[in-house]
């Protein structure tokens, strides 16, 4: 059974309440149902969100703190629900078997003009409102290659019980995924900045400013991540590196009519 939807960005103070009461429900229809295991859609966000050791590697073993300086109120609510769903699977002591997928930012090529929140990313980009560019390191993810590992961990005999992180290999910064663009798809780069945001700017706005604040800890988020877990236990690997994914989404824009 796949559990793949939670509240995504909202503005209503009960929305920590509300994803954790869904994957619990879930959970207990599942056991009822006497469903063998549940794979639940959860998010880097939950794991390394605390970790700034740029020397250090992140795991599956890692947990981010949810009082976390920064952390979005998305991030803290998917890290509380999936906190819930373990506490929930411990508590219960029966045979359902929960498993999760922790990808990063989620992007690629779309069914249609409904987008994951990860494509703001780009969309801001594009619209020109910020005069600079924050020079934010990101992980992205190709949707295609979440889905193979959703579909592994369903049916893979030793998943149970585990969380797996989704990431294609390296990252690329804000300021790289401009160039990409210009360089590949620069009949829609007009209005990309041409300037970086120094780092020290963007912190200083975090003293004042709660979307400044989420920015700059994305900026010092420990990027070196390990899907290792995935390869030995699920024989996964991802198929599209962050140039692809890149590109591919900026397709789906222009495909389905979303360039702001």
């Amino acid at each position: 059974m796949l559990s793949v939807a939670s509240p995504v960005f909202s503005n209503d103070p009960n929305s920590d309440t509300t994803a954790t009461e869904g994957i619990l429900r879930i959970l207990k229809a599942a056991q009822q149902a006497h469903v063998k295991r549940v794979v639940m859609t959860a998010n880097f966000g939950a794991i390394g969100f605390s970790n700034h050791d740029q020397t250090s590697i992140t795991t599956e073993a890692d947990w981010t703190d949810p009082n976390e300086k920064g952390l979005s109120a998305y991030e803290k609510f998917k890290l509380i629900a999936e906190q819930a769903a373990w506490q929930f699977i411990e508590q219960s002591h029966g045979s359902l078997e929960l498993t999760t997928i922790n990808p990063v930012a989620i992007m690629g090529p779309a069914l249609d003009a409904h987008v994951s929140g990860s494509f703001d990313l780009l969309k801001n980009l594009l619209n020109g409102r910020p005069k600079m560019i924050p020079n934010i390191p990101l992980n992205l993810i190709d949707v295609r290659d979440v889905a193979d590992l959703h579909i592994r961990a369903l049916t893979a005999p030793h998943a149970g019980g585990q969380r797996f992180l989704a990431s294609a290999a390296g990252q690329i910064s804000l300021p790289e995924i401009a160039a990409l663009i210009r360089q590949k798809r620069p009949q829609i780069a007009q209005n990309i900045p041409t300037k970086t945001m120094p780092n020290l700017l963007l912190s200083s706005a975090a003293l004042f400013n709660q979307t400044a604040r989420e920015g700059n800890l994305l900026v010092h988020v420990n990027r070196q991540l390990s899907t290792q877990k995935a390869q030995d236990i699920l024989k996964w690997q991802p198929h599209f590196d962050n140039t692809t994914i890149v590109l591919d989404s900026i397709d789906t824009l222009i495909q389905y009519g979303l360039l702001p």
